[in-house]
């Protein structure tokens, strides 16, 4: 009989692997039985479409129009890739034009000293994983050079998208963050209106 650190150690492969689609449902079940953790939290809906979209931006470019709480990946001339995404709420909006400074799967989080100022109860760091409030990846957002602390990322809770409700970064669902993550290079224009 295997031990309960064996168990967990076997559940949190499986589950990592239940969430990248490899696992059978069944091993899903055996790491779900197996864990003291809760459930593993759901990859969230693909809410990504082709629109028509006019811009004088090249393909590759990154348009944040937070009014619509929306984000547009040009991908060539008056089309794009349209995904939902959550916003900053009041007094934590942005505009300006950044770049892609960096690409992480699975990020830790660290959150900022004002951010941690404003809840104290925040950890120093939230180790990489399933239940990281960055989620799956994150696209982390400079100006100059300097990182802004802003990033484009996944979530650990799908039904947090579509909304302002961030700290100035810009939340999809894990499955449409691993998917711009896919098609965004590291310097990328990031436009946010």
């Amino acid at each position: 009989m295997p031990s309960a650190s064996s168990k967990r150690r076997i559940a949190t492969r499986l589950a990592g692997a239940c969430l990248i689609g490899i696992a059978l449902a069944s091993a899903c079940d055996l790491a779900a039985a197996g864990s003291s953790l809760p459930p593993l939290p759901a990859m969230g809906p693909s809410l990504r479409k082709t629109v028509a979209f006019e811009t004088g931006e090249q393909p590759g470019t990154i348009i944040i129009r937070k009014n619509e709480k929306a984000l547009y990946l040009v991908t060539g001339q008056g089309q794009a890739l349209r995904y939902q995404i959550s916003v900053g709420r009041d007094g934590f909006g942005w505009t300006g034009t950044v770049r892609i400074a960096a690409k992480t799967e699975w990020p830790q989080w660290r959150p900022p000293k004002e951010m941690r100022a404003r809840q104290p109860e925040l950890p120093a760091m939230v180790p990489a994983g399933p239940y990281n409030p960055l989620g799956a990846r994150a696209l982390y957002l400079a100006r100059d050079g300097r990182d802004t602390l802003y990033r484009i990322h996944g979530t650990n809770d799908p039904k947090g998208v579509g909304f302002d409700g961030t700290s100035g970064c810009f939340r999809l669902t894990n499955t449409d963050v691993i998917d711009l993550f896919k098609r965004v290079a590291v310097g990328a224009k990031v436009v946010v209106e």
